[in-house]
């Protein structure tokens, strides 16, 4: 049995009743080694073809379906048919043109890989390296109503599968072979692993991993990123099937939740327009929020999703609506404590309208207190309920949520029945989430808890390979931060761009001190200090602490100072979560030094 993607429960306020048995006898019929989509966007002109089937031995098809019967078709040819429905006559194009023309999109979109065209053999070369083509089905039409009607002058009537093809007591293998037969004869090649990466990569650009500027599709000479990595069919699975209402996604470090939120931004953003009521991103920490924000403004949607870390939009929200901000001399944690506070109060005595967004996205929702969560919930327009909340708690580093706790019910989050659980790690290689657990193991164990509970789950590896983490042992941190300026540079060498690079710090000072040297060695680098602009996408080493990374990440990251984690006032397990945050920002590089041996530091020297 095959899995559809998106699932028919998702689907099933777009699908029509020929399209749902339609879908259901290909989820029933086909093979596991099946790959099937209903109604997703392909290429970069985004087309939309009925179903795209995608088989490794058989190649790649596309299925256009219509509901016309016998009694409706009124005339036929090459370019249009002519149909009755309500006793009007109207004209629609040939479905094998519709099809045909989807097809060649495809076609044309992987053509543009040179890993996926034959380059040796006489017969073969300049061709795609496996099968592709095209069918249409009609699903009130029977074969013989098909033969009766002529209609075999206008399509080829191997390309057609009818109603009779596809009933519930068709066997599998039958109606299998009917799907091959609309293959041209003398097609040949295999889709190996590597090779349907790549197709899902060139049809997909919404499952696309990578850093930067997004791929320019339409740029013939634009160099493609190496290695072409996207989202595992589980995680487009879930992508493509999350529905209306409230979701839940609890997932592991590096498991791609801050590309699902993207991607549902994105996607409510274009099929809700125009929609006078904007959609909200949040976030607790500011350079996830620039990311964000930045992200939305080169898909050309920064008039429709806002991203903004949460202080800075309760500020707004005092603003905007005529309320008092906090006193300006209050130490920093207690303002912006008081803020939270007068945003509630003012929301409940409706100072504050409740329900301005179509849709809110929280990120990192680990690090929101209940009252914040409880808050935002209110925040969302009645009419579209649409709240998608993004979580691991083995990640909640500032003592919020981990530390009380909640049912999602509690907070006005509707989680029963609308949860989901990501356990497979994507970012990491095997060797940066093996470092990473030597210090937070026991954060990583199993929690099962009903839907409605916080559970913590146990990240899986996705079994990428890449270098052993590099820990070096020293006397004092000034020669730690004069040792990862060697490594960096050595990195730069190698070919990282200095934007690939950051150096992630438990303190202030340490991260001053590494500005400090990197400035000495004339490298270029930026720090997030939390005052000024800081810009995630310049092509220059990044400096921050360890509660500023979330959310983010880097080929190459450097982590100074773990010898002196945790500190003598400092609770151990929390120091953990901490470390394991910035370790997992790594994707392809860990670099740790080390010169006091705090408990961290002695378990990764003796580990070595």
């Amino acid at each position: 049995m095959t899995i559809l993607i998106p699932s028919i429960g998702s689907c099933t306020s777009r699908m029509s009743s020929s399209e749902r048995r339609l879908a259901e006898r290909l989820e029933q019929k086909l093979d596991d080694d099946y790959l099937l989509w209903y109604d997703v966007p392909v290429g970069a002109q985004r087309s939309h073809p009925n179903f795209m089937v995608m088989h490794p031995r058989r190649g790649l098809l596309i299925l256009e379906m219509r509901d016309w019967s016998a009694k409706n078709i009124h005339r036929a040819s090459e370019q249009n048919w002519q149909l009755f429905s309500d006793r009007m006559l109207s004209t629609r194009p040939n479905p094998a043109g519709v099809a045909k023309q989807y097809a060649q999109e495809v076609f044309e979109a992987l053509m543009r890989d040179p890993q996926l065209v034959e380059q040796d053999g006489k017969s073969q070369q300049g061709k795609l390296r496996f099968p592709w083509s095209w069918g249409v089905v009609f699903p009130n039409l029977t074969r013989e109503e098909f033969t009766r009607g002529q209609l075999e002058r206008f399509i080829e009537p191997q390309r057609v599968l009818c109603s009779d093809e596809m009933l519930e007591s068709v066997e599998p293998k039958a109606l299998q072979s009917q799907l091959w037969d609309m293959f041209p004869l003398m097609m040949g090649g295999l889709m190996t692993p590597a090779l349907l990466e790549r197709v899902r990569w060139r049809l997909f650009p919404a499952l696309r991993l990578q850093r930067g500027a997004p791929f320019d599709d339409d740029d013939a000479s634009a160099k493609l990123p190496e290695p072409l990595r996207v989202l595992d069919l589980p995680q487009e699975r879930l992508m493509r099937s999350l529905g209306d209402g409230h979701r839940v996604i609890h997932g592991v470090a590096g498991s791609g939740k801050t590309l699902l939120l993207s991607y549902r931004a994105e996607h409510l953003a274009k099929a809700h327009t125009p929609d006078p009521k904007p959609i909200l991103i949040l976030c607790y920490n500011e350079p996830l929020a620039v990311m964000l924000a930045a992200q939305m403004q080169a898909k050309g949607l920064g008039n429709r999703v806002r991203a903004l870390h949460f202080h800075k939009w309760c500020r707004e929200q005092l603003l905007t609506f005529g309320q008092e901000l906090p006193a300006p001399n209050m130490p920093v944690g207690a303002k912006m404590d008081e803020m939270v506070q007068r945003v509630i109060r003012a929301v409940e005595a409706e100072q504050i309208p409740s329900g301005q967004y179509q849709a809110i996205l929280i990120d990192e929702g680990h690090d929101f207190a209940p009252e914040w969560l409880k808050l935002i919930t209110r925040m969302v327009d009645p009419a579209t309920n649409s709240l998608l909340l993004m979580y691991d708690d083995a990640q909640s580093i500032y003592g919020r949520s981990s530390s009380k706790q909640f049912s999602f019910k509690s907070v006005g989050i509707q989680a029963q029945g609308r949860t989901s659980i990501l356990k497979v790690n994507h970012r990491n290689t095997r060797q940066i989430l093996q470092t990473a657990s030597l210090i937070a193991a026991d954060l990583l164990t199993d929690d099962t808890q009903d839907e409605d509970g916080i559970p913590l789950v146990h990240p899986v590896s996705c079994g990428r390979d890449g270098p052993e983490t590099i820990i070096v042992r020293l006397q004092t941190f000034r020669e730690e931060a004069f040792k990862l300026a060697e490594l960096l540079t050595a990195a730069h060498q190698d070919g990282h761009a200095w934007g690939d690079m950051a150096i992630l710090c438990r303190h202030v000072w340490m991260r001053d001190e590494c500005a400090s040297v990197l400035q000495l060695r004339e490298l270029p680098h930026e720090a997030r200090t939390g005052t000024g602009t800081f810009d995630p996408g310049a092509d220059s080493i990044k400096l921050l602490t360890m509660h500023a990374c979330k959310g983010l990440e880097f080929p190459i990251v450097a982590l100074p100072g773990i010898g002196h984690m945790p500190g003598p006032d400092e609770n151990a397990q929390e120091e953990a979560r901490l470390f394991y945050v910035a370790a997992t920002r790594a994707t392809e590089q860990l670099f740790i030094t080390v010169s006091r041996t705090g408990a961290f530091g002695r378990k990764l020297v003796s580990d070595k």
